[in-house]
């Protein structure tokens, strides 16, 4: 692997240099949530981080979330299984954000209200969805888990 440069963002690193394309590049500014990922457990936008403030800390992308270590390897969670069953998957470039941030969620909060789920989703943008049924999929995923 060739070394980051000093500047250099976390979100660029994850992608083009450690070959993990889940956390999306859209407006580099920390806005729309797409490249949202888990620094010791902290939600951030790894747009805004450097990569070198990362070094020895704990990152978790969305590959990290389900069950394998790169795009289609092992089963999806639960939360990943309800976003497909309520149709709250579209284009798909606002999910992986949305993905981590509610796994964040769930194990932060496990019964949170729909205010608490519309709060931790207030830095991630979708376009398509409306947003409804990735509020219904959290809220479902979090009944399903106190069964």
């Amino acid at each position: 692997m060739q070394a980051a440069w000093l500047g250099e963002s976390l979100l660029s690193v994850l992608r083009d240099r450690l070959g993990l394309p889940g956390s999306k590049n859209a407006c580099e500014q920390g806005e729309c949530g797409s490249c949202s990922v888990l620094v010791d457990g902290v939600l951030v936008c790894s747009c805004l981080e450097l990569a070198a403030a990362a070094v020895g800390c704990s990152v978790t992308t969305v590959e990290g979330i389900g069950g394998g270590t790169a795009p289609g390897e092992g089963a999806l969670t639960d939360l990943q299984q309800h976003m497909l069953d309520h149709g709250a998957v579209q284009c798909g470039f606002c999910t992986p954000g949305i993905v981590v941030a509610a796994h964040e969620l769930l194990d932060r909060e496990p019964e949170p209200t729909e205010l608490q789920i519309r709060e931790a989703l207030a830095g991630n943008l979708c376009r398509c969805t409306g947003y409804g049924r990735i509020i219904e999929a959290i809220r479902s995923t979090a009944e399903d888990r106190r069964v």
